[in-house]
């Protein structure tokens, strides 16, 4: 009784793994937000603002997890479908009076709040869409109502965000089939999703490298503002930017994040310059957030690289120990989802880094300097730790006493 009312009283609960790797991310983002932000810093003459302000975020955002993991797992139904109609209605406010970052429409402004509405649907829409599907069920497993009505929330979501913010679209959509998969949906409807989606992405890449150039300088100068990131998405999808028809026209400063973070790339080694040594931070605009990826292989090298990337793994490991052992379907669907949305954006982030992928402007989860990302996902780890000591546990995984 004595050692059940000291482990009540613990400050920390939950799984210790997820607690390191959590600690372990933040510590990065430490080290190299500080070191990222020297362009910042140039420009404004304040030294030391970028990391205090990033440091204040940071511990802000461990105070977030740390509340949130002590909130029973089953009161993220009520306030996930809450969040649902929320985002819904913050998603329309964004297309009408957001505002414009990167000549994209993604933030809304309240005071001396700013925020993007996307981070919260995305939180809502798992947590909205754990709780149908666990909820909704028949002898096969969640009811066509319960898929019906998740794929219309998607759509919604999907349909809002995707004009300003493909990228978005695209991680909900990943996450959502992830989703599925593991709420064992009957396998014609998965499959006929999956085959639709690869159907969709392969005729906007034919649709991309179709469009004349003359074309898109007219989308760019319409007065219909969906049209407007139209050329934007068909240059990074073609990197028609990056490779004109004569090589020697080329110049690395018409795409200095591409370029820069190849250089950065190219320049390290196993162990990289050492914290704090970057040489290409001073050329990459978005060295802190978008390619920070980058910055890390250039100061810590392959090992640094490769360190990264295993913790979200370990993440993502810790994350279905955790969704096995839940009795009940919400918690162990949820665990996966918010799981899968940290680590689907976290691969999306650093194969963008390395030139495997289009540049979307998605954070490194955790790592990437930022107000909104950085609380949702400490959101994220928050609610997993609280499903990983509140759920109830199947039988063969309780301890005995």
């Amino acid at each position: 009784m004595k050692l059940d009312n000291l482990k009540n009283k613990s400050l920390i609960h939950g799984d210790l793994g997820i607690w390191a790797v959590f600690i372990i991310l933040c510590t990065i983002s430490l080290i190299e937000v500080y070191s990222a932000s020297s362009r910042m810093t140039f420009a404004t003459g304040a030294y030391w603002d970028p990391i205090m302000q990033h440091a204040s975020f940071m511990l802000m955002g461990i105070f977030i997890a740390w509340l949130v993991h002590f909130i029973p797992c089953n009161y993220f139904k009520l306030l996930c479908t809450i969040g649902m109609f929320v985002s819904i209605l913050l998603l329309i406010a964004v297309l009408a009076i957001g505002e414009k970052t990167n000549d994209a429409g993604r933030w809304i402004q309240i005071g001396f709040i700013r925020f993007q509405p996307s981070e919260i649907a995305k939180l809502s829409l798992v947590g909205f869409s754990c709780f149908i599907l666990s909820s909704l069920r028949d002898e096969k497993g969640a009811s066509m109502t319960a898929l019906k009505i998740v794929a219309l929330a998607a759509f919604i979501t999907i349909l809002l965000i995707f004009t300003e913010n493909a990228s978005t679209a695209l991680i909900i959509i990943l996450v959502m089939l992830g989703i599925c998969f593991y709420a064992q949906i009957r396998k014609k409807i998965l499959i006929g999703a999956i085959l639709l989606g690869t159907i969709g992405i392969g005729s906007a890449i034919a649709i991309a490298y179709s469009i004349p150039e003359a074309t898109l300088v007219k989308m760019q100068q319409s007065d219909f503002k969906p049209l407007h990131r139209v050329p934007t998405w068909v240059h990074r999808i073609t990197d028609k930017e990056d490779r004109p028809e004569d090589p020697r026209k080329y110049k690395p400063q018409d795409n200095p994040q591409k370029a820069y973070a190849k250089v950065a790339i190219a320049t390290s080694n196993v162990f990289g310059r050492g914290p704090g040594n970057s040489r290409q931070r001073d050329f990459i605009p978005q060295a802190f957030s978008d390619f920070i990826y980058a910055i890390i292989i250039e100061e810590l090298g392959i090992i640094g690289a490769v360190l990264v990337l295993c913790l979200y793994l370990v993440l993502m490991y810790r994350s279905m120990c955790i969704a096995q052992k839940c009795k009940a379907l919400f918690p162990s669907y949820l665990v996966m989802g918010l799981s899968l949305m940290i680590v689907v954006q976290a691969m999306m982030n650093m194969a963008v880094a390395v030139g495997a992928f289009p540049v979307t402007g998605q954070p490194l989860p955790l790592v990437s300097r930022g107000g909104t990302s950085l609380f949702i996902t400490c959101t994220y780890i928050g609610m997993i730790l609280s499903v990983s000591h509140t759920a109830k546990r199947k039988p063969e995984f309780e301890v005995k006493e």
